[in-house]
C-alpha cells in the first residue's frame, strides 16, 4: 500500500514541518477571552476560534502544561497563522513569542486597558490579513517520512481489541519502518498491560522513562486512596460492551501499537518528539483531552478506533474514526470513516484492514475531510493537573 517512496501533498511550514490542513486560528489565552475570539472568527469568515474554559490562577506544573498546550496548538503544522487574545498582555506575549519561533505569522492582543470592542476590531484586521495570506499557500509534494500520526481509542468494547485497534496496529507496523513519527498514550488504560509496553521499549533508558510515567500515575491513585476505578476504568459503556476489567481493556488498547513497532521515546503531556519512531505520551484517557494533547505535540492526523461509538473531533487535528462493530457502524454511520466490521465477519484479513486505513489516511492528508470535520466536531479540551489557586 505505501513504501518509502510514497509521497503526499502537504503544507511545508517555515520550520520545515509539514501540515495537512491550513487553518488560521483565533486562540484565547484564557476563558475570559473566549467571547472576543469568537467575535473575531465571526467577523472573518474562514478563521476558527478555539474556546476553552481555563487559564486563570493556575500555577506550577499545571500552568506550564497550560502554556505548553496552547503554544503547541498554535505551533502545529496544520496551522498557518495565529491570532492570540488574552486578558493580560504579559501572558499573551509569552504564547505569541513561543509560537513565533516556528516562523509562522502570529500576533497577540490583550483586552485589559482596551476592552472587547477595540480588541475585536484590531484583532479582526490582523486575522483578515492572515487569512488572505494563508489562502495563497499551496500544497507541495512531501515524503511519507514527514508525516506525524497519533492514535487513541474511545468507547471501546470487545470488537475494539479484536478488530479496530489491531487495524491501527497493522497500519502502525507499516508506517514505523518508513521513518514516520507515531504516538500512543492513555496511561490509565495501560494498567495491567504495562509490562508488555515496557518490554517493547527500544532501550533500557526508554523503559525506565516509560515506567516512571506509569508509576507517577499509580502514585496519584494511591495518594487519593482511589483503589476502585469502576466508575471510570472501565467505563459503564465499556462494561456494557463486554470489557469487564481494566486489564481486558488494556490488552485491547495495546493492540494499537502493532506487533513489530518498538517504543522509541517517551514524552510528557503535550511534549514534542525529537526524532522519528513510536512515542509514548503520558496522557489522560479522556478522548478530547488526549487528542488535544496530540495536536499540541505536533501530530497532524489521528487514528481513533471505537467500539460503542464516539463523536470526537478536534479543531486542529483531523480525526479518522474506524469501527469493527457492525451495530455501531449501522447506527452511527455518519461518524465512521472506515468500516472495519468485515474483519470480524471474516470478510477482511487484518492486513487488508490495515491497508484500507492507510488508504483513508492518504486521502485525508491529501485534503479529504473526515466525518468529524464535516460534522463540525471541534472538541478542544485542556488537561488539568490540580485545582486553581
Amino acid at each position: 500500500m505505501i513504501n518509502s517512496s510514497t509521497t503526499f501533498w502537504g503544507y511545508r511550514r517555515e520550520n520545515g514541518r509539514v501540515g495537512v490542513r491550513n487553518h488560521v486560528i483565533i486562540l484565547p489565552l484564557d476563558d475570559l477571552s473566549n467571547a472576543a475570539c469568537e467575535a473575531v472568527a465571526h467577523n472573518i469568515k474562514g478563521t476558527m476560534a478555539i474556546p476553552h474554559p481555563y487559564g486563570r490562577l493556575q500555577f506550577g506544573e499545571d500552568l506550564e502544561l497550560h502554556f505548553r498546550t496552547l503554544i503547541g496548538a498554535g505551533s502545529n503544522p496544520n496551522v498557518a497563522a495565529v491570532v492570540v487574545i488574552g486578558i493580560e498582555e504579559g501572558w499573551t506575549r509569552r504564547v505569541v513569542d513561543a509560537i513565533a519561533k516556528t516562523g509562522k505569522p502570529v500576533t497577540g492582543f490583550g483586552i485589559e486597558g482596551h476592552g472587547d470592542h477595540d480588541t475585536i476590531m484590531r484583532a479582526s484586521k490582523v486575522a483578515k490579513e492572515y487569512l488572505q495570506w494563508a489562502s495563497e499557500k499551496h500544497r507541495v509534494e512531501c515524503p511519507i517520512k514527514d508525516l506525524w500520526v497519533s492514535t487513541k481509542c474511545g468507547e471501546s468494547d470487545t470488537t475494539s481489541g479484536c478488530g479496530s485497534n489491531p487495524t491501527v496496529g497493522n497500519a502502525f507496523d507499516k508506517l514505523h519502518p518508513l521513518g514516520t513519527t507515531l504516538c500512543f498514550g492513555e496511561t490509565t488504560e495501560i494498567t495491567g498491560g504495562e509490562a508488555i509496553v515496557a518490554a517493547r521499549c527500544a532501550t533500557p533508558e526508554i523503559r525506565d522513562q516509560f515506567m516512571f510515567m506509569f508509576n507517577r500515575y499509580q502514585e496519584v491513585i494511591n495518594r487519593h486512596k482511589t483503589s476502585d476505578l469502576s466508575d471510570s476504568q472501565p467505563t459503564k459503556g465499556n462494561i456494557a460492551g463486554g470489557l469487564t476489567t481494566i486489564e481486558e481493556k488494556a490488552l485491547g488498547n495495546i493492540q494499537k501499537i502493532g506487533k513489530k513497532c518498538s517504543v522509541d521515546g517517551v514524552i510528557d503531556k503535550a511534549g514534542q518528539p525529537t526524532h522519528p519512531g513510536l512515542w509514548f505520551m503520558d496522557s489522560s484517557s479522556a478522548a478530547a483531552e488526549m487528542v488535544t494533547l496530540c495536536a499540541a505535540s505536533g501530530f497532524v492526523v489521528h487514528f481513533f478506533p471505537t467500539g460503542q461509538g464516539n463523536v470526537i473531533g478536534n479543531p486542529i487535528l483531523p480525526v479518522i474514526k474506524l469501527c469493527a462493530n457492525p451495530r455501531t457502524v449501522r447506527l452511527m454511520s455518519e461518524h465512521i470513516d472506515l468500516d472495519a466490521s468485515g474483519l470480524l465477519q471474516r470478510e477482511l484479513t487484518l492486513d487488508q484492514a490495515g491497508d484500507k486505513l492507510l488508504e483513508i489516511m492518504m486521502r485525508t492528508i491529501n485534503g479529504r475531510l473526515t466525518a468529524a470535520e464535516a460534522l463540525g466536531h471541534r472538541e478542544f479540551v485542556l488537561t488539568r493537573l490540580y485545582e486553581s489557586a
